[in-house]
């Protein structure tokens, strides 16, 4: 876990980085508040906090009502470390904990034990929240909220995005021939493709059924087509082993593909609705294929 430190005595300040390295943390230090609020604005800043209350620029409770003001994803745990009374004042500033000095080095690692327990029991209960419970893939409201930050970021870079929307053929076949649990292995087996399929930093989500949605940053319409082809391929290579080892069965998928490469801003529900579009192409002409949209191909 990350965790930054912001005090502006250089003793201080050793000592408590001598000691969370010790506890395995990975410890950002900042010398006063104001080069501490700049880190916390930084992309993957430090999600628990140790700050001193009096610094020069701007002091610890000011740096933890700016803290929380912002908006971003996860919650920030602020344990304010001083000489100075006023425990009701630092938590009606936002602080979660309060430690005076001199502090007991085995007392602030419980303090910061605890912190870590909430911080973990938050990321536990948003994965839950953002998690399809039968594939574990990203359901289909965090995939949304996942690919509009994704956008946003690759329109900054100038660089290309592509989707590609995928459908299981003949899934009802599958539920009413073999039952309702060899179809959730189906769901299963393939989400397991898909994620193999893809890049570390591809992500996927269960867009409803047994229909699919990958994001592909950085990749144009031609990258995108050769991936789609590839996770097609290998859909119908694989064979599936049913719940009663009654024999395997084979499935086979049908693939929409869409990119945003170059121009003005993106929007995302045109982009889906543009790979929706080309999947029921694909569909339509037969199944086991990867369309791209008419745009991409021209």
């Amino acid at each position: 876990m990350k965790i930054l430190v912001a005090e502006d005595d250089p003793i201080s300040q050793r000592v408590l980085q001598a000691n969370l390295l010790e506890w395995g943390y990975d410890v950002t230090v900042a010398s006063d508040g104001g080069e501490a609020w700049a880190i916390m604005r930084q992309a993957e800043s430090p999600s628990l906090v140790i700050s001193d209350w009096m610094m020069p620029g701007m002091d610890g409770l000011t740096l933890c009502r700016k803290i929380r003001q912002m908006e971003r994803p996860g919650y920030i745990y602020f344990i304010i470390l001083t000489a100075k009374k006023g425990v009701v004042e630092a938590l009606e500033a936002g602080a979660d904990d309060f430690l005076t000095k001199p502090f007991n080095p085995e007392e602030l690692k419980c303090r910061i034990r605890i912190g870590e327990r909430i911080l973990n029991l938050e990321r536990r209960i948003l994965e839950l929240a953002n998690t399809d419970m039968l594939t574990g893939l990203l359901n289909r409201r965090a995939f949304m909220e996942k690919i509009r930050q994704e956008i946003s970021r690759t329109q900054r870079e100038k660089r290309p995005l592509s989707l590609i929307m995928a459908d299981i053929d003949h899934f009802k076949r599958i539920n009413d021939a073999y039952g309702h649990q060899a179809g959730d292995l189906v769901l299963q087996r393939f989400a397991e493709q898909l994620t193999a399929s893809t890049r570390p930093y591809d992500f996927t989500g269960r867009y409803g059924g047994e229909e699919f949605i990958v994001c592909l940053p950085g990749t144009g319409r031609s990258g995108a087509g050769s991936i789609a082809e590839r996770i097609r391929r290998q859909t119908e290579d694989m064979e599936i082993m049913l719940p009663d080892e009654s024999g395997p069965i084979r499935i086979t998928a049908s693939f929409g593909t869409a990119s945003h490469e170059e121009g003005p801003r993106v929007d995302v529900d045109l982009l889906i609705k543009r790979a929706d579009e080309a999947l029921y192409r694909a569909k339509r002409g037969g199944r086991n294929r990867v369309c791209g949209t008419r745009n991409d191909e021209d």
